[in-house]
């Protein structure tokens, strides 16, 4: 029987542990850039959305556009600084929203598990307000 013939390159050396390598590490460094952007371009193009309708409450000015689409997988910190942004609001500026106007989500949760939970007809009602308005 002939005995399978071992490569110098592929036998473990006395107190390496490092593993062969197949590509030397510029190929392996823009071969993981080249996944990254198209991990980033396959998330962008093919993420889900929500429908949030956004409404004034008391004294908050009114949207002119008040239905927007948002990435479903976004906390919904980024819809607070979606709207601040919107409305022209600084980071001090009291904003106050609210679902379906009942309660204030937390802002890390997230926009999909909200609108999975309390979708009205579609929408993600979201009510803002410049002084608090509900409990």
């Amino acid at each position: 029987m002939a005995q399978a013939a071992t490569s110098p390159e592929l036998t473990p050396q006395q107190g390496s542990r490092n593993l062969p390598s197949i590509a030397n590490a510029n190929e392996r460094s823009d071969l993981s850039e080249e996944v990254l952007r198209a991990l980033e371009t396959y998330k962008k193009k093919d993420s889900p959305k929500v429908v949030v309708r956004f409404k004034g409450v008391g004294n908050a000015p009114i949207m002119k556009q008040n239905v927007y689409k948002i990435v479903a997988t976004n906390r919904f910190q980024a819809v607070i600084q979606f709207l601040r942004r919107e409305l022209g609001w600084q980071k001090g500026e009291p904003l106050f929203l609210y679902i379906n106007s009942t309660f204030s989500p937390a802002p890390d949760d997230t926009v999909i598990n909200l609108y999975k939970s309390f979708a009205t007809e579609g929408f993600l009602i979201v009510n803002y307000s410049t002084t608090p308005a509900w409990g």
